[in-house]
């Protein structure tokens, strides 16, 4: 039986194959969720069609399946739900939390890209949607690994694109309005999100919706400390091999290797990974990764 005061998720993005920082979220976010006996599943962040890879949507769950992580309740595509973002935007709208915007990148440059009123020249056919940030708008929360997090979010980023002027939702809309819609309680990530998240609760507030607990997991870094996934030294994960994957994915995230060295099938090794996890031995800081050889 499952404590549904626990749900969790793990939502790539398709725009290529899982590599091993995926494998680390995806891992880490399972474990925490098993650890609090709670429900865990996978969303696939399919919100940005000229990103997605053709494939990839299938190689991810393959991998993932290959890897034993499999979704305790069904898979949500973001390319499916429209209508739930459309309806937050109207809302928004309505109460004039949200506006209709017209300006370009370029005409921002002269206020550092950040948005604090319009100096669009000309209005364009589809404006961008924007959620209407005040002066002294400082969300705070706390990490579930870095503890107290606080931004600016009037200083730091200004009103924020909540569906973009090419049509496409912003990734900060659908992320809230899923998490609301799945019954997230607790959303565990990768550290680059981390800035995303005091958004992501302002706009929960504004919505009139529950914030969920957050945990960032650490990154990790190639040699130059640039994040590895975006680095040429990013393997895809191996799903026909998915152990040795798994068993260095464990000691990135602070686990004690030798509890889990007689296992050698994925099934078991996880049966027992959910047993021997201890979440006060994650790492707070992002992990350097040597290159090969």
């Amino acid at each position: 039986m499952f404590n549904h005061s626990y749900r969790g998720r793990f939502a790539p993005s398709p725009t290529g194959p899982l590599h091993p920082g995926s494998l680390l979220a995806a891992l880490g976010s399972w474990l925490l969720a098993r650890h609090a006996q709670g429900e865990w599943g996978v969303r696939i962040e399919d919100v940005d069609p000229p990103r997605t890879v053709p494939g990839a949507i299938a190689g991810q769950l393959a991998t993932l399946e290959a890897f034993g992580l499999r979704s305790d309740f069904p898979v949500v595509h973001q390319s499916q739900r429209d209508a739930l973002y459309q309806a937050a935007i109207e809302q928004l709208l309505a109460q004039d939390l949200a506006f209709a915007c017209h300006c370009s990148r370029s005409e921002l440059t002269s206020q550092h890209g950040i948005h604090h009123h319009c100096v669009a020249q000309a209005e364009r056919a589809t404006p961008a949607i924007r959620l209407r940030v005040a002066p002294g708008s400082v969300v705070g929360f706390q990490d579930g690994l870095r503890g107290a997090i606080s931004q600016d979010v009037y200083a730091e980023v200004g009103d924020f694109v909540l569906r973009r002027a090419d049509g496409c939702w912003a990734y900060q809309l659908a992320v809230v309005v899923d998490d609301h819609d799945q019954g997230i309680t607790d959303v565990v990530r990768g550290a680059d999100l981390l800035d995303s998240t005091p958004r992501q609760i302002l706009l929960q507030q504004a919505l009139g919706l529950p914030t969920p607990r957050y945990l960032h997991l650490p990154l990790l870094l190639d040699a130059h400390g640039h994040k590895l996934s975006k680095s040429s030294a990013a393997m895809p994960v191996d799903a026909a091999t998915p152990l040795p994957a798994l068993q260095q994915a464990w000691r990135w995230l602070g686990q004690d290797a030798a509890a889990l060295a007689p296992f050698n099938e994925v099934a078991e090794w996880l049966q027992h990974a959910a047993r021997h996890f201890n979440p006060e031995r994650l790492p707070p800081q992002d992990i350097a990764i040597a290159p090969p050889g």
